[in-house]
């Protein structure tokens, strides 16, 4: 009877630690897409694409995901770097902003727009949707590629930009084919 116990406790342990390690994997907590879900309902944005940024996860790691809302999967993760004002020097915590010349990246939920052409190539246009990123277009805060935002993750952080999400040049290029194929707009949510 003790032997049936023991199995069953070790059993048991060892299933809630497992789940536990599934429900952390993707880097974007289960409320944050719950959160998500709820929001996308009867508005005119993409429904079965979400693109999140979880900046509470080291800039050298994957911390930007494209996840499938209906299979409920990460089908893209990157690197992203995040705005040279949001350092705090001597701490691994971050500072946001949504004031112009910070260089702070912002939080909440943004619509990508359309793309253009600029400086640094091909890059979208965000419209932030929320009281804390509420000034991402005349800010100028876009998605774009950059060459020093490394494909892989390392101990070492991604370099910085003044305000705006950037990616490595390969990882852009596959989320562009995500963007460009949905036909209506998808969201990004950056958190903390």
């Amino acid at each position: 009877m003790m032997k049936h116990f023991i199995f069953l406790f070790i059993l048991l342990i060892s299933c809630s630690k497992a789940e536990s390690q599934q429900l952390n994997i993707s880097g974007v907590p289960q409320s944050k897409i719950s959160e998500i879900k709820s929001y996308l309902k009867g508005k005119n944005y993409n429904q079965e694409l979400a693109v999140f940024i979880n900046f509470k996860i080291h800039s050298g790691k994957y911390r930007y995901f494209i996840y499938d809302l209906k299979k409920d999967k990460v089908v893209q993760k990157a690197i992203v770097s995040h705005g040279s004002g949001s350092a705090i020097s001597h701490s691994s915590a971050l500072q946001f902003s949504n004031t112009e010349g910070s260089y702070q990246s912002s939080l909440g939920k943004y619509e990508i727009r359309e793309s253009y052409v600029g400086k640094f190539g091909k890059a979208y246009r965000l419209k932030g949707l929320d009281t804390t990123n509420s000034n991402a277009m005349q800010r100028a805060i876009v998605l774009h590629s950059y060459g020093c935002v490394p494909d892989r993750e390392s101990q070492n952080p991604a370099c910085l930009s003044l305000g705006c999400p950037m990616l490595s040049v390969n990882a852009f290029n596959e989320s562009a084919k995500y963007i460009d194929q949905s036909k209506q707009p998808i969201i990004l949510y950056a958190f903390y």
